[in-house]
């Protein structure tokens, strides 16, 4: 593994992300109209509600209870109700195609295009996204596979924060791309 996680200002739930792929894909899609800090520390607050992170868990989970847990105080997200219904999408995708497994999404794929194909396939998962998870996955985990670098983001994103500072920039940068979206 490369430089430790340092996406929230707590321990735990920065291990968590470098532990638990699941915690690293549901950060990943709660990182969306709130603080990076907040989205990251998502897996680890939902993981202390639920007791656990599991995919088969979260997927076969009635909608109105895990919509519930998004909600409580404080809420998981700014959106609590859109990203419990995405997190339960993304974790049904990881019980039919991955046997449970959210790692297995990268683990076996063979080519870069392939990586990106699978992350794409997530749903909350758009371009932009998926070029993020394939740079984390390359620069944090040393999941490489060949042609890796074409689908990576060539920014700096969360894969490149190790720092207070990194973080900042990183937060800089989204901002400009979201400016420069718009127009």
């Amino acid at each position: 593994m490369g430089v430790p996680i340092v996406w929230t200002q707590d321990p735990a739930a920065n291990k968590l992300l470098e532990t638990d792929p699941l915690a690293l894909l549901i950060g990943m899609v709660l990182d969306q109209q709130v603080k990076m800090e907040k989205a990251f520390g998502g897996p680890y607050e939902l993981q202390k509600r639920l007791g656990r992170l599991d995919a088969g868990e979260i997927a076969s989970m009635d909608p109105a209870r895990l919509d519930a847990v998004f909600r409580e105080r404080p809420a998981l997200h700014r959106f609590p109700g859109n990203m419990a219904r995405r997190v339960q999408a993304m974790s049904a995708v990881i019980v039919k195609h991955y046997v449970c497994y959210a790692g297995s999404v990268w683990r076996d794929a063979r080519t870069g295009d392939e990586l990106a194909a699978r992350i794409a396939k997530l749903p909350g998962f758009g371009e932009m996204k998926t070029k993020i998870l394939v740079a984390i996955l390359a620069k944090r985990f040393g999941v490489k596979p060949p042609g890796w670098e074409k689908q990576a983001a060539t920014w700096h994103s969360v894969a490149d924060v190790d720092s207070v500072e990194s973080m900042a920039q990183a937060r800089e940068v989204k901002r400009e791309m979201k400016a420069k979206a718009k127009h």
